[in-house]
């Protein structure tokens, strides 16, 4: 019986791979790659036989699986359609560079799925841990843009099943995801320790204390985000002159700022952030208006910047608290909860979502 959703890496046969291309493939070699907490991702190298063909498909391909311990692929379920639903049914809408996608499946409940990816080598994966360059934030604002400005205040997307984060106004969902994000800090605390700093602890409890009336904060402006958009799900070739976006598990709508606040705050080097900040931010906004955004000036931008860094700690607390842990991992979101907590504390963004925490539905 021919495996049509392979489940492990010994599923990615030659008959598999040549099923889906349609076309014969004679051999493959797999190889994991990648540093993912929720998913597993190989590259496959195919060999063809001899003989002609229409079209040759590529050689190597990025296949990615879920994970493959049963428990986080039950939790993140989810995640997986996401993803699933950008390559199908999204990406053709927008202008942020992604992987071809050659070939997806996913099973009813979510918990199986196979994406067939173009591979991007010799494109390497950004250090999270390391940081970027000011060049290198340059290019991943820019790109960020060709997702949020195609589907500015698109509201066709709201209907989408896959999405992860409460949608703009949705009351309820945002009190939800409140108790979650506190819920998740305190088990990040446990897990951390003392590794973590008393500043920082003060930032993140804090922060995650405000999660309900920040998403309820601006609900007049919102596009498709990424949600994850930071330096391990994205890919720069040798010459630093192109990125590509890779990772769509936590696919959601809301403040686009939100994906640029929390790139910036996690991927940068504190030091190089609090320098060239204003610079990227006025480069996201140029893109967007490049895509055909209107009515959004740059004091408004730098104002939902600075609103949108809560994203930081919350999406790093969540990822603490559920994923699997490993020791780069913890390493990881150590590192990215104390540049995202000390971004909060120098845009004061602490005071700007209490300004909005008085005229909350759930508060007031």
């Amino acid at each position: 019986m021919r495996v049509t959703i392979p489940r492990s890496p010994e599923d990615l046969t030659a008959a598999w791979l040549g099923s889906v291309l349609g076309t014969e493939v004679s051999a493959v070699d797999v190889v994991a790659i990648g540093t993912g907490q929720t998913g597993a991702t190989y590259r496959v190298t195919a060999s063809y036989p001899p003989g002609d063909r229409p079209s040759t498909p590529p050689t190597t391909f990025a296949v990615k699986l879920p994970a493959q311990d049963d428990a986080v692929r039950e939790r993140v379920a989810l995640g997986y359609v996401s993803e699933v639903d950008f390559y199908t049914a999204i990406a053709k809408d927008v202008a942020i560079p992604a992987p071809n996608c050659f070939h997806s499946e996913i099973s009813s409940d979510g918990k199986d799925f196979v994406l067939v990816l173009a591979d991007m080598a010799p494109a390497v994966q950004g250090d999270q841990i390391a940081g970027c360059t000011a060049a290198e934030a340059e290019l991943a604002v820019e790109a960020l843009a060709g997702l949020h400005g195609p589907t500015w205040n698109e509201r066709r997307y709201f209907d989408l099943p896959s999405i992860v984060m409460p949608k703009p106004g949705d009351e309820a969902a945002a009190g939800g995801m409140g108790e979650v994000a506190k819920m998740a800090a305190d088990i990040t605390l446990d897990k951390l320790g003392a590794s973590v700093s008393d500043e920082d602890r003060d930032t993140l409890l804090a922060a995650m204390s405000l999660v309900t009336p920040w998403l309820l904060a601006v609900p007049d402006r919102f596009s498709l985000m990424h949600g994850d958009y930071r330096l391990d799900n994205l890919l720069y070739d040798p010459d630093r002159t192109r990125v590509t976006v890779v990772d769509w598990q936590t696919l959601g709508i809301g403040l686009p700022s939100r994906d640029l606040a929390y790139f910036t705050g996690t991927s940068l080097q504190p030091e190089t952030r609090a320098a060239v900040e204003r610079d990227l931010v006025a480069r996201y906004h140029a893109a967007l208006l490049g895509h055909g955004v209107t009515g959004y000036d740059l004091e408004t931008c730098w104002h939902d910047y600075r609103l949108g860094v809560l994203q930081a700690p919350l999406i790093t607390a969540l990822g603490t608290a559920f994923a699997s842990s490993t020791e780069r991992g913890d390493e990881m979101m150590l590192t990215m909860l104390h540049r995202g907590c000390r971004a909060i504390r120098e845009l004061d963004s602490i005071e700007l979502v209490r300004s909005y925490e008085a005229s909350s539905p759930t508060t007031a």
